[in-house]
């Protein structure tokens, strides 16, 4: 037989290194294009013949890398070299439970004929729009306290707004105007009148015209003393007067003039029967002297009923005030203190003396000069 130009090929005896290794052993002969490669689903070296375990290596030369897991057995119990080239690599613990720690796995590369289906699947997501995150968020309830806070806050806001609303209204819109005016307490002037005289309040809104507006457009008259107006919605302005009260006829030639307690003229009187009130002879007493002011107080302190009975005021001076009654019977008043309390005495002075105990003579004298001390006669 002929000689082959082929080189036999000689077995490869195991080295100390593979031994170490726990690798089969290896040709020398062949070429690394025909070494036996570990398979690329292959997570973690082990012993060929051992059953799969977790492992732990570390890289000395380089980064150290720790790989926990369970490595899945193979057709082949090749090395995976990790870290840098040339880097020297040791099991350092062995036979661990293969549940301690996860296998690690060697990230393979998408085939190109899964990359069409790939970016068709991202295409439809983008055209359907980014996911709904509220699908992932849990609704807590709102704390009862904060909820009733915010009803709070809106009811109040609701309120403002309706205030506000009927105050443009009432201010601003002629729906509440004045249209009608009712007097009440003249006697020395007529409704009429004070009617003409609130004529520029007409057609205004009503919460427009106050007390102050209505004392102003009265001021003309003397006879008014104070004044009070309040509004009636939706159109009547009531207007409370007070008059000044008469308390004496001036006589002055040929006139009679009515006064007041303060000596304000409020007008003329046609006779004495007008007014029920004393007539004082104001050629003896003038107007505005100090004589004149303490009998018109002395007469203003007086109850109606007691006033009524009255016929002339006379004084020669502040303190010696005297009255004459209708029927001829006297009051010597003294001066102009302590006014009420000599009212009411006197009062009852001449409530006793209308039915005087038998056998005593009419009162006709009531001094009430000195109050808590008052004598009859």
């Amino acid at each position: 037989m002929a000689p082959s130009g082929r080189v036999p090929r000689i077995p490869r005896v195991p080295g100390r290194d593979d031994a170490a290794a726990g690798r089969p052993g290896r040709d020398r002969g062949t070429p690394p294009r025909e070494r036996a490669a570990p398979p690329a689903s292959s997570g973690t070296a082990h012993d060929a013949g051992h059953p799969p375990s977790s492992a732990r290596v570390t890289v000395r030369s380089g980064p150290k890398v720790t790989l926990l897991g369970s490595a899945k057995p193979g057709p082949d119990a090749g090395d995976q070299v990790l870290g840098d080239a040339g880097a020297d690599v040791t099991p350092e613990e062995t036979g661990a439970p293969a549940e301690e720690a996860p296998t690690a796995r060697k990230r393979s590369r998408p085939k190109l004929s899964n990359l069409a289906p790939l970016a068709e699947l991202r295409r439809t997501k983008r055209a359907e729009g980014p996911p709904d995150e509220s699908a992932d968020v849990l609704a807590f309830p709102e704390p009862p306290r904060r909820r009733r806070r915010r009803r709070l806050l809106l009811g109040a806001a609701i309120a403002a707004a309706l205030v506000a609303g009927l105050f443009a209204v009432l201010l601003f819109t002629p729906l509440v105007a004045v249209r009608s005016i009712t007097v009440q307490g003249t006697h020395l002037l007529t409704a009429r009148q004070v009617e003409d005289a609130l004529g520029p309040v007409r057609g205004r809104p009503l919460a427009t015209v106050g007390t102050d507006e209505v004392g102003r457009l009265l001021g003309q008259f003397v006879q008014v003393k104070s004044v009070r107006a309040r509004a009636v919605p939706p159109e009547t302005l009531v207007v409370d007067v007070v008059e000044r009260a008469p308390v004496a006829l001036v006589k002055q030639g040929q006139k009679l003039l009515v006064v007041d307690g303060d000596g304000v003229v409020l007008g003329e009187a046609r006779d004495t029967s007008q007014y029920a009130v004393p007539v004082i002879d104001g050629s003896a007493m003038p107007m505005g002297q100090a004589v004149f002011k303490a009998v018109t107080a002395v007469l203003a302190a007086l109850p109606a009923d007691v006033l009524a009975q009255l016929a002339t005021a006379s004084a020669q001076s502040p303190d010696s005030v005297q009255l004459k009654l209708a029927d001829g019977r006297s009051v010597v008043w003294g001066n102009a203190d302590d006014r009420e309390l000599k009212a009411k005495v006197l009062a009852a002075l001449m409530k006793a003396g209308q039915a005087p105990q038998k056998g005593q003579a009419p009162v006709q004298v009531f001094d009430v000069s000195t109050p808590r001390h008052p004598v009859t006669r």
